[in-house]
């Protein structure tokens, strides 16, 4: 694949922010100041000292303020803000969409008028898969045309006026690896008032996905830049990549301060340009549901080498003495790129794991990509959300916000994000690849009503800040004192459809 080299781009630079190849030539690229090593490329959560660190400060969202930032312009706060989003989206299934698609619904439905869009990301082997079944589909052109249909209708409109009930919000596709594709994509961002690009290394064209640098450098509005990823040892072109979308953007967001304290103390980034906003989660679900009968163990999720199931199903194992013993659902399909690199291998070894421990009726797999409606019912009858990951790296897990906010009593491995969040008690801690220890955790809470009271309390008070009308409503303040210190609202471009 070839993406569109940014140095031919021609750059329109705000003022406080650097182009990639600005930021390349100034040498801020090769400084690599260096976070303290821990085992197994992990971290140490509990580290949040530093000098960076304390610049920003803990404890809370770092929104920007709309009041004194809104004063350059009072009429900001009249007219709904138009965003223009940078993402994947459904019908891709990963974390990504469905955290975009839930952000998209929210600032939306909350701001009647507004007429916001997605350009969406796009791997080409999701279109090569369209292309191929689709007989006589002409090219990548030909192909992303299907993918799109398959969302819903194309919405031809400009983002600044209302569209018909039921179009679609995709305004188009930005394919990876596409000649051209990046300027497009800038083009038609810079149609909304700001643009918020989703960052995840694996989803843009390009060596790690270094094409997103090219959209960066074309846009005129305001920007936002989402990070679901902070690396604890990136390559050299990793860390370049995110330095150089830290230089070009306004604001940058994180989901906790570890990513916020591993950002700002590991790469060369302003730390007054870094904010801490949750990841957030669904609302509407009921409280902890009646226990009887069989304790149900739940896990979720796009399943892949790395989530850690195989410990969950011994854990199994080792409560087969309990009446009634738990019944562990494993809910997900596999991660369309595990599938493509190796099948269906993964849910395979895990099967035959269960079998082996003579757990084949205590264990279940829910192999198909689960509605929002259908997830909520399963999360609510969970008695127990498992996350029994591998990683020591995570600082970001749509999955342990979800259960958080369901309220549901959570045993999870002890990966940056469930230290942060539940190391206060909302939820029960256990070493990696420790079945004995996952063990014992989901007894406790399965038997010990105390716990499942002590847990239901904790999770309580916190849930509500983590869901979507309070997270929405900080990205909302957030672009409002973007586009006030402009001075003045950007141009109603018009935005051409996906065609």
């Amino acid at each position: 694949m070839t993406s569109e080299p940014h140095g031919l781009l021609s750059r329109r630079s705000r003022p406080g922010r650097r182009t990639s190849r600005q930021l390349h030539s100034s040498g801020l690229a090769a400084v690599s100041p260096c976070l303290a090593p821990t085992p197994s490329r992990g971290q140490s959560p509990e580290d949040n000292t530093g000098p960076l660190a304390g610049t920003v400060g803990a404890g809370e969202p770092r929104a920007v303020p709309v009041g004194p930032l809104a004063g350059a312009n009072q009429k900001v706060g009249l007219v709904p803000l138009r965003f223009g989003f940078l993402s994947t989206y459904p019908p891709t299934q990963c974390g990504l969409a469905t955290f975009t698609a839930a952000m998209f619904e929210e600032l939306n439905s909350s701001a009647p008028g507004a007429s916001s869009g997605v350009v969406r990301l796009v791997d080409a082997t999701e279109v090569a898969g369209v292309a191929h079944g689709a007989a006589g589909a002409a090219g990548a052109a030909g192909a992303a045309h299907d993918f799109a249909g398959a969302a819903s209708a194309p919405l031809a409109r400009s983002p600044g006026r209302p569209g018909p009930p039921g179009r679609s919000v995709v305004v188009g596709d930005l394919v990876a690896g596409t000649p051209g594709g990046p300027r497009e994509a800038a083009r038609l961002l810079n149609g909304f008032d700001v643009a918020v690009v989703q960052h995840e290394y694996g989803v843009y064209g390009g060596p790690d996905g270094d094409e997103v640098l090219a959209v960066l450098d074309a846009l005129d509005v305001p920007v936002i830049v989402v990070l679901h990823t902070v690396p604890q040892e990136p390559t050299p072109h990793q860390r370049h990549i995110l330095e150089s979308m830290a230089a070009s953007a306004d604001a940058v967001v994180v989901m906790t301060e570890t990513a916020q304290v591993r950002l700002v103390e590991g790469f060369r980034v302003h730390p007054r340009r870094v904010f801490v906003i949750p990841h957030g989660a669904t609302g509407g679900r009921r409280g902890p549901t009646d226990r009887g009968g069989r304790p149900t163990v739940l896990s979720w999720g796009l399943l892949g080498p790395g989530k850690g199931i195989e410990w969950g199903i011994t854990a199994m194992a080792r409560l087969a003495d309990l009446d009634p013993a738990p019944h562990y659902i494993v809910a997900g399909q596999t991660h369309p790129k595990v599938l493509a690199r190796e099948g269906e291998a993964y849910r395979e070894r895990l099967a035959a794991r269960a079998r082996d421990l003579g757990l084949t009726d205590s264990v279940s797999f829910v192999d198909r990509y689960l509605d929002p409606v259908s997830l909520a019912e399963l999360v609510r009858r969970a008695d127990v959300v498992l996350l029994p990951y591998d990683s020591v790296d995570q600082v970001t897990s749509g999955v342990l916000i979800e259960a958080f906010a369901a309220l549901r009593p959570i045993v999870a491995t002890r990966f940056p994000h469930a230290v942060e969040l539940l190391g206060d008690g909302s939820g029960l801690l256990v070493p990696h690849r420790d079945p004995d220890a996952i063990a014992a955790a989901v007894r406790r809470i399965t038997t010990d009503e105390t716990v499942r009271a002590d847990l239901a309390a904790a999770v309580d008070a916190k849930a509500p800040d983590l869901l979507w009308p309070a997270v929405a409503a900080q990205y909302r303040q957030m672009a409002a004192g973007l586009v006030a210190r402009r001075g003045s609202r950007p141009s109603a471009a018009p935005v051409s459809a996906a065609r």
